[in-house]
């Protein structure tokens, strides 16, 4: 009798422990709302009540339409600066040398101090908010990419050179592979961080996106419509991961079998 490999049986469960897991949350949500019987603390359904009511008035796609094009427009400044001066970085001791002590201060820069001045050079426009974003993404970007570029291996290098495969075969079939795990990694955790900024950089200076609607909300004390808009968000940025990120990572990890 042939028997399931130990490997596949996380794959086959998994989806079954996350909806579990999901169910669980939910239900003991609904118990402690329910017990406390306070509208700071208002049920799921409640909460799905409210997220309807939004989307069919027309008021949560409008708000969350505007976030997430300045998300998309950050991330992607972002990832391609950062990935492409990571590599240069990497490749090139003394200019890593050179630079390693701006990264230290951009890691450590608080976000909300470059929002803020992003605002008072450049105004409370859509420039100054995409600004804030980028700067606060890309030294993450650089220092995950240095490190993948550090750890090329030379030999493939080398014999890239010998059999010359021009820089765009090598880019391709050489650096990319070995590039890609990095990036990807940097591009997951920057995706989390990034809405988080983008929320802040709202809440400050702009007169839309979910980050202006929660900071309306939380003047009324108004919970259901704070956790319907960040259940909307947080679906969305899952959306995301689960449709591009995980895809492409599969696809680019076939050399590997």
């Amino acid at each position: 009798m042939t028997r399931t490999p130990e490997l596949w049986r996380p794959k086959f469960h998994q989806p079954l422990i996350a909806i579990g897991s999901i169910l669980f949350l939910a239900l003991l949500w609904q118990l402690i709302a329910a017990h406390e019987a306070s509208p700071l603390l208002p049920t799921p359904m409640k909460v799905l009540e409210v997220l309807w009511q939004e989307s069919v008035s027309g008021r949560l796609p409008h708000h969350l339409g505007m976030t997430l094009a300045r998300l998309i427009v950050s991330f992607l400044i972002s990832m391609i600066l950062g990935t492409a001066m990571g590599i240069a970085l990497g490749r090139t001791p003394r200019l890593d040398q050179f630079f390693s002590t701006w990264l230290v201060i951009a890691l450590n820069i608080p976000a909300l101090v470059t929002i803020i001045l992003c605002y008072v050079w450049f105004g409370l426009g859509e420039f100054a908010a995409i600004l804030a974003v980028v700067i606060n993404k890309l030294p993450q970007v650089i220092v995950t990419v240095r490190e993948g570029a550090r750890h090329l291996r030379q030999d493939l290098l080398e014999m890239a050179e010998v059999y010359r495969f021009g820089t765009f075969n090598t880019l391709r079939h050489v650096l990319w592979p070995q590039l890609f795990p990095y990036i990807m990694t940097a591009g997951r955790t920057g995706l989390a961080l990034i809405w988080k900024i983008i929320l802040v950089v709202e809440l400050l200076g702009r007169s839309n996106g979910m980050g202006y609607q929660l900071h309306l909300f939380f003047q009324t004390f108004d919970v259901a419509s704070i956790l319907a808009y960040s259940l909307a968000f947080i679906f969305i940025v899952q959306l995301m991961e689960w449709t591009i990120l995980v895809p492409l990572d599969l696809k680019a990890q076939r050399w590997r079998r």
